[in-house]
C-alpha cells in the first residue's frame, strides 16, 4: 500500500521560509515522477515543482527562483524549501507520485497522471 505523508506547513509572514517534507511508503520516489501541487480556496490545482528519476526539475513560473524541490533518496522523502513566501502562495500543498517521466509540455505533469497522492499539508502566508 502506497502512502505520501507531507507535513512541514504552517503560518509564516510575507518574505519568510518553509521546508515541507513528503515520506514516501511502499513506493520509491527516486523511481518516477515525483511533484508538489497547490490548491488554493476556488482554485484548481496547479502543479508547482517536478523532480524525475535523473534528478532533473522543473518549476511553474510562478515559484522559479523562490521554491526548490528535493528528495533523500536514502530517506525516500521529498522537500520543498519555499523562500521569499508571498500571500500568493497560500494554499494546500499536495505531493504526488507517477510512473514515468515528467516528461510535459508544461512544467509539471497534469494532475490527472498522478497515481498517488498524499493528504496535503496548509501553508498560509500572511502580508
Amino acid at each position: 500500500q502506497v502512502q505520501l505523508v507531507e507535513s512541514g506547513g504552517g503560518s509564516v509572514q510575507a518574505g519568510g521560509s518553509l521546508r515541507l517534507s513528503c515520506a514516501a511508503s511502499g513506493y520509491t520516489i527516486r523511481s518516477g515522477c515525483m511533484s508538489w501541487f497547490r490548491q488554493a480556496t476556488g482554485k484548481e490545482r496547479e502543479g508547482v515543482a517536478a523532480i524525475d528519476s535523473a534528478g532533473t526539475t522543473n518549476y511553474a513560473e510562478s515559484v522559479k527562483g523562490r521554491f526548490t524541490i528535493s528528495r533523500d533518496n536514502a530517506k525516500n522523502t521529498l522537500d520543498l524549501q519555499m523562500n521569499s513566501l508571498k500571500p500568493e502562495d497560500t494554499a494546500m500543498y499536495y505531493c504526488a507520485a507517477k510512473g514515468g517521466s515528467c516528461r510535459t509540455p508544461y512544467a509539471v505533469p497534469g494532475s490527472s497522471l498522478y497515481n498517488y497522492w498524499g493528504q496535503g499539508t496548509q501553508v498560509t502566508v500572511s502580508s
